[in-house]
């Protein structure tokens, strides 16, 4: 991913694939269209807007090629894609005009760095330069955890991140009080973005952001792991995630649809191991498992 300065100095042409599928699964449609070179990913009421930077040359074949692997896994049903090209525009700071203060809870507010707020006496603000990438708050899948550490956080606690993308969770978990954080993923862009993030919010002394997948990872015993991912990455790495939660710590898991709770219920029920609540908003479910002392 460059970085957004290179692409606010830039003024090239651009592609637009407008992507509708069914089921319509955010998660698991960006996670597959991230393998492609593009530049970003917009997430609308039932369909994804997908940037490329013409000089890429990535084309509708290409994107169509990459979803009927899906359609052969029988991960989507169907979907339909529309192409568009712009000429000598500046998508990112067209993107930027569509990016606002997300006001997360009462306490949790989400600024990015272009916007301006002034918060509240109690008010926790988490500040951001996002990289049209999943992490920017807007999704109902981020502000549940978010909303589950508000809940469950305590101070002094110890936490991981799984699949850090902005790095946001992470460093909300500081924010909340956490003692501190390691942000993985295994896209590189996520160490330069989640590092530009915590330097941003000052917790770069308690956060550290690595470019590394779950079995990369030799540290354990962590008061809380989070997972934001989508439903088949949670259930490949379910033991890997279970051998990283010390006694009495959670697992907070979200980028779940409300149908594959059970899917999930049922890859996660391993050794003292127990679901203890689960939130909800609109068709996204979080569930925060207990492992039992």
């Amino acid at each position: 991913m460059h970085s957004q300065k290179y692409f606010r100095e830039i003024m090239k042409n651009y592609k637009e694939f407008i992507i509708a599928a069914k089921p319509f699964n955010v998660d698991l449609l960006s996670g597959c269209l991230w393998n492609l070179e593009i530049a970003g990913i917009q997430e609308l009421d039932n369909y994804l807007i997908v940037n490329s930077l013409e000089e890429n040359n990535i084309s509708k074949k290409d994107v169509e090629n990459l979803l009927n692997n899906l359609v052969k896994e029988n991960l989507l049903e169907n979907f339909t894609i529309e192409e568009k090209t712009y000429e000598d525009q500046n998508w990112n700071e067209e993107w930027e005009k569509t990016i606002n203060v997300i006001h997360v809870s009462d306490k949790i507010v989400i600024k990015p760095t272009f916007k301006e707020f002034t918060p509240a006496e109690n008010q926790i603000v988490i500040e951001i330069v996002p990289k049209m990438s999943f992490g920017t708050g807007e999704h109902q899948t981020t502000k549940l955890v978010l909303l589950a550490l508000e809940k469950y956080i305590k101070p002094g606690v110890k936490t991981i991140d799984v699949g850090s993308g902005t790095g946001i969770l992470a460093i909300a978990s500081i924010l909340l009080g956490g003692k501190s954080a390691i942000a993985i993923d295994n896209d590189e862009w996520c160490l330069i973005n989640g590092n530009e993030n915590t330097e941003l919010n000052n917790v770069g002394e308690k956060v550290e952001v690595r470019n590394c997948e779950i079995h990369n990872l030799e540290e354990k015993d962590f008061d809380f792991v989070l997972a934001n991912i989508n439903k088949n990455v949670l259930l490949n790495i379910n033991e890997e995630l279970y051998k990283k939660i010390k006694p009495g710590g959670k697992i907070i898991l979200s980028g779940i649809l409300d149908i594959d709770e059970e899917d999930i219920k049922k890859s996660y029920s391993l050794p003292n191991l127990k679901v203890v609540d689960k939130l909800q908003l609109d068709e996204w479910i979080a569930l925060i498992f207990e492992l039992q002392a």
